[in-house]
Parts: structure tokens; sequence; C-alpha cells
């Protein structure tokens, strides 16, 4: 699936890297807990969080995460923003809770990660 694809199923807004919209994704992790992140993210992996730190986009750059995607509405700080823009990471942000916007995105057809994927 397409971050296109993932920003209308979610209505999410782009935050940085409009570039990127065409860039494929295999799979998707949801969690606030950065365990849970380096335990199942992969490469070519969407994150949905609620955290809007610079910890998580530093996460996503070691882990190589294709886009992360804040949800219920939280937005971060523009050096947020601005750090994942300049490691070449997408970054979307949408009014739906991680429940509805992971419900969106399996009922579309993305797997979700597992320690086995």
């Amino acid at each position: 699936m397409k971050i296109q694809e993932i920003c209308n199923l979610l209505n999410a807004t782009v935050l940085a890297g409009q570039e990127l919209l065409d860039r494929e994704v295999f799979s998707a992790c949801a969690s606030d807990l950065m365990s849970d992140i380096l335990s199942y993210v992969k490469n070519q992996t969407i994150l949905l969080t609620g955290l809007t730190n610079a910890h998580v986009i530093k996460m996503a750059e070691f882990l190589e995460v294709t886009a992360i995607v804040f949800v219920g509405g939280r937005m971060p700080a523009d050096e947020v923003v601005d750090m994942a823009r300049n490691m070449g990471i997408a970054v979307l942000a949408t009014k739906y809770t991680m429940y509805e916007a992971c419900g969106r995105l399996y009922s579309a057809g993305l797997p979700g990660c597992t320690r086995e994927s």
C-alpha cells in the first residue's frame, strides 16, 4: 500500500514528505511503547503513535520506518517535523484514534507487524 493511500484512508494531513507519498508500505505497527516499536517494526513499515517527541523520529530513522502517523489529533512540534523531513521520513497526522486508524488500515488490507514477519 502506498503512503498516499494511507493518507486518504485516514483523512490525514501531510506534515512532511509530500514527495514521498508514492513509497510502498508493507505493514503497520501501532504503539506508544518504545520497547514494542523496537520488537515489531520492520523495514517499509508505517508507525502509528500518539508520541510526538523527537525520540520517535530517531527511533523511526534507526528502524528505517517509511512513515509516521500521529493519531488522535496530536501534532508534533515544528522541530520534530523538521527532523523527520531531514531524515527522509514522511509524517502524517490524523484525528482518528489509534484504534480506529489501525482498523481502517487493516480493513483495507495492510497487515500488522509481528515478531515472525
